[in-house]
């Protein structure tokens, strides 16, 4: 541990507030915040509402043209440059025998389409004939409507509610304690509650 890690523990401990450095990714919008951004040390997503997340496994590239890896959830495994990555050693050419390389043969297609389309051009006379045709449907369904919103209002008007006489409840006056001499707490009782 370098003396910046043990103050930020030391401040963590004390509950006062650590400053974290912060990345952006390629995108320019995901925040990652660390310590410090060198292997081994923790790294998290910002969100938008400041939660901090550990970022998942997997290589990530940074805004400075670095990448990012992490092996473990949270734990930055290393910080390379692009130019690292992408030098690739060469495997040596090796010859295939020339048996091998005889002819593959060639697969045959599972399946084959024809499509044709045919282009109907109409006359003037055939057209004039559809636009009348046409008008004469849009008549007929509006007269079909309003003959189904007449239906619906005289179903709605057959359906008038009508007054039960078979649920009639009787009512009975019978009154607790109607012939009892009333007391100085039953009028006071009655004062206040009615």
């Amino acid at each position: 541990m370098n003396a910046k890690e043990i103050i930020n523990k030391f401040k963590t401990i004390l509950q006062m507030e650590v400053k974290l450095e912060s990345m952006l990714l390629a995108d320019g919008q995901t925040v990652l915040e660390a310590n410090m951004f060198e292997a081994g040390q923790e790294v998290f997503i910002k969100t938008v509402d400041e939660q901090m997340i550990p970022l998942p496994v997997g290589d990530y590239e940074l805004e400075n043209g670095q990448i990012l890896s992490v092996t473990e959830e949270g734990m930055i495994a290393e910080i390379k440059d692009v130019a690292e990555e992408t030098e690739i050693p060469e495997a040596p050419a090796t010859e295939v025998p020339t048996e091998a390389k005889a002819e593959t043969p060639k697969s045959a297609p599972k399946k084959t389409v024809e499509t044709m389309t045919k282009e109907t051009h109409f006359s003037s006379e055939a057209l004039t004939e559809l636009k009348a045709e046409i008008e004469a449907l849009k008549t007929e369904l509006a007269s079909m409507k309003k003959v189904e919103v007449e239906l619906a209002t005289e179903e709605v008007e057959a359906k008038k509610i009508e007054f039960n006489p078979e649920n009639k409840v009787e009512k009975s006056n019978f009154q607790y304690g109607a012939g009892k001499m009333e007391t100085i707490e039953d009028r006071i009782r009655r004062k206040l509650f009615n």
